[in-house]
Order: C-alpha cells, then structure tokens, then sequence
C-alpha cells in the first residue's frame, strides 16, 4: 500500500536499490562513443605511474587521451588494480617505452576508465584522441568536474589566466590550461601566432605550424576569426622570455562566449 512506502524502514530498506540506481545512472550519462575495436583484455596487477599500468600478462598499458593531475595515481588504483579491464582504441602499436596505449574498460561497461577520470576531476583532456565524437565525450566528462569544480578544477590556478605570462612561464615543461582574449593573430613564415598580449616577447602566445591549419580550416575554424575572441588552450608551455603552446590538434583549442566566466564552458 502506499502509506507503506513511505514508512521510515521501508525506506531504509530501498537505501541501497537508490544507491544502486544513481550510480547507474551517472555511469551511463558518462558513456562514450569510444567503443573502439577490442585490442585485448587482461586483469591489472599493478599501476606504473599516473598513466601507465601493467597487467598480470606483463603488457603495460598507457592510457590515452588524458593528462594526469597530482591525483591520478590514486585514483587509478582505486578504480583498477585487480580488476579486469578491455582495451580498445585504433592502434595497438607499442611506444617507445613498449607501452600499448588504449583507452581502458571496465568488464563490460560502457564508460571508459578516462571518462570516470576526467568527470571526477582526477585528469585533464589532452586532446589527442582525433576521433570527433570520442574527443567531444572525453570533453564533456572533463567539463562535468570543471563546472562542480571537482578534484584538479578545485584549486583556482588550474586554468591559467593568459594575462599572467609569469604564471603560465613558471609552468615551462608542464602541460596546462589557460584562458585569454586573443588580441592579435599574425602569420611569420610557416607559422601563425595567437597573441595574447601586446609585447610579442614576453606575453603568452599559441603557435600553429602551417601542417596543423589545415585541419582548423576544415573544422571550421579559421585562424584569422579568433582575433578578439575569448578560447580556452590546452597544451605542453615552452619558451623563455614569452610562454607559448604549440598547438597541432584542433582539440587543444575551444572557443569561449565572450560573458562566459572562466573555467566553467563545457
């Protein structure tokens, strides 16, 4: 009857079928189209670092498509070590490291072991998945944790400010996320910069290589166009003087509204 239902033991006893429900359900808003050809399965025996794990038939496994926070390892280990994982992805060719790299499945779940990452704000997007509806998926669930300011996208520096090039510079060799106004775009020799300041040599600047613009422009985003427009890069800081990233996957850049508040667009 209904005046059961809503008795305090009977909701006691549905306590754990509502648990169960939620966290099926939010596994299933993470699902991915990444559901790439099968290269293998195995069971984890152990987490290598942040990005690597090995399974009990001695293959190291890297995971592709993330970068890792300070809490990656961690979190790696709480969700993989002794449980049997399917890699999936479109190349099984070793690195040099002799790592396979794939993206990593949980049994049969739907749900990449990266997108249960990035939407607990335990990675970041490396953006070089090229695949258009996985790379979009593996966005999402990093803009889930970026929103509710999860894990990595608690702490207030991590999305740089392009404005602040001493900032982004004490990062050189580290992988990072900065949001600016592109003040200037300007092509020399093969190259085109994204200005985000008015001293050249020493504001933050983004470089694209003439190989990699064509692949903007059959994204539909011309280079010329992010004059004046607000976008959000992603990518390994170099330079000396001035900080830049070099940019070579269309995926490293997103277009940001111009009222938006920084860090929250999906």
């Amino acid at each position: 009857m209904l005046r059961n239902a809503t008795c305090p033991g009977h909701v006691t006893r549905l306590l754990p079928l509502i648990a169960a429900f939620l966290l099926v359900a939010s596994h299933a808003a993470l699902a991915t189209p990444c559901q790439f050809e099968s290269q293998g399965e195995g069971r984890v025996a152990a987490i290598v670092d942040a990005r690597s794990v090995r399974l009990d038939d001695g293959r190291e496994v890297r995971l592709t498509g993330i970068e890792t926070t300070s809490t990656t390892k961690q979190a790696l280990t709480s969700l993989l070590v002794g449980r049997d994982v399917i890699l999936r992805g479109t190349d099984d060719t070793p690195d040099r490291y002799g790592r396979q790299g794939a993206l990593l499945f949980i049994g049969e779940g739907e749900t990449s072991v990266q997108a249960v990452l990035l939407a607990q704000g335990d990675a970041r997007v490396s953006a070089e998945i090229t695949d258009k509806d996985c790379a979009a998926a593996l966005m999402a669930a990093e803009a889930v944790a970026r929103r509710q300011k999860k894990g990595n996208w608690a702490d207030p520096s991590a999305i740089k400010n392009a404005e602040s090039p001493d900032d982004i510079l004490a990062g050189i060799g580290r992988f990072m996320v900065v949001e600016g106004k592109v003040l200037s775009v300007r092509q020399a020799g093969a190259m085109t910069y994204l200005n985000f300041g008015r001293n050249w040599t020493r504001g933050f600047a983004v470089t694209i290589s003439k190989r990699a613009q064509a692949a903007f422009e059959s994204a539909g985003m011309a280079l010329k166009s992010l004059e004046s427009r607000r976008i959000r890069v992603r990518g390994w800081v170099e330079g000396s003087t001035g900080p830049r990233i070099d940019v070579r996957l269309v995926g490293q850049v997103e277009l940001l509204g111009a009222n938006e508040p920084t860090g929250v667009r999906p």
